[in-house]
């Protein structure tokens, strides 16, 4: 049952939500973002436009969706907390780099082998977490990082072997799981000062405005789209980041992001089971096994990170 204190100026009850039970809710949540974010390739393959524009596209609609609601919390707040808004721009910058890298990535190589390097991201949290917040690694931890990147080397070795956009594709999975990781970290941070929505929309704002000078740098197209292009962005919109990266963002004020982000290695395998019947894309058994390999390396260090130090935290606001 939840703890209850008595109101001493009205006598009246306040019930306040005990740790289990936000617990309970970080976990369902982090459960929808799951699914949510492991459609968010087959969108991008449904799609017929750039990566980056299809992250645009995504991060625009999700912005636009939740500026009424973000702006009026902010209107019952006394003081803005500028130092949050702050470091939730600087993770949507990141996440912005990520999005663009493995968006162009499964355009390149499909949907499976990206997003499964993109969720190597629990590797680059352990390492930022030992630089920046100086937690210690243990072995297995270290264990871990080689035989995942063994995986990863042999995704990269046999998509090598076929089209040179498959090498690719995987190679900028790899590399946009590098700045996720960075993401979670920030985002962990973030939402020790803000709620899940105080947190989502400037870190969406600020992804907006990054990958909008992307394409316009980079000259790619922003109209013209087909129907069925347009209902894509519209499902990475509101599906993927409005439902699933908010979700996300709301298990990471109550998990720490080193159980979050192995957690989510489930998001390939999700991406995979879907690219069968709805993209018609199979992966061979070599392609399995080092799949397979990432996933036993991450983890070993998903294993490592569990400690009882790393109990749930309470976060400075929900």
């Amino acid at each position: 049952m939840s703890p209850r204190r008595r109101n001493v100026s009205t006598g009246s009850s306040l019930t306040f939500p005990d740790s289990r039970s936000i617990e309970l809710r970080s976990y369902l949540a982090l459960a929808v973002g799951l699914f949510a974010l492991g459609l968010s390739a087959i969108f991008i393959r449904w799609a017929d436009a750039p990566g980056v524009v299809s992250s645009f596209y995504r991060m625009l609609i999700a912005t636009a969706v939740m500026a009424w609601p973000f702006f009026r919390s902010l209107r019952r707040r006394t003081e803005i907390p500028w130092r949050g808004i702050w470091i939730a721009a600087a993770g949507g910058v990141l996440f912005a780099i990520d999005n663009a890298l493995w968006a162009t990535g499964v355009r390149l190589g499909g949907a499976a082998n990206p997003t499964l390097l993109a969720n190597t991201a629990p590797l680059w949290v352990g390492l930022g977490a030992m630089f920046f917040f100086h937690e210690r690694l243990n072995w297995k931890f270290w264990l871990g990082l080689f035989v995942a990147m063994l995986g990863a080397a042999g995704i990269l070795g046999l998509d090598s072997l076929g089209a040179s956009t498959l090498w690719l594709g995987s190679l900028l999975g790899l590399l946009a799981g590098f700045f996720y990781g960075g993401y979670y970290l920030v985002t962990q941070r973030g939402r020790q000062l803000l709620d899940p929505l105080s947190y989502f929309w400037p870190a969406a704002f600020s992804s907006t405005v990054c990958l909008l000078a992307a394409c316009l740098v980079g000259g790619l197209p922003m109209s013209g789209f087909s129907s069925a292009t347009w209902m894509s962005f519209l499902g990475l919109g509101l599906i993927t980041q409005c439902i699933g990266q908010f979700s996300i963002n709301y298990a990471l004020g109550n998990i720490p992001a080193s159980l979050v982000a192995p957690t989510m290695l489930g998001q390939p395998v999700v991406t995979a089971l879907l690219a069968i019947p709805l993209l018609g894309e199979w992966i061979s058994g070599w392609q399995l096994l080092a799949g397979a390999v990432v996933l036993g390396g991450v983890y070993l260090v998903y294993s490592s990170r569990l400690k009882p130090s790393q109990a749930v935290p309470r976060s400075a606001a929900r």
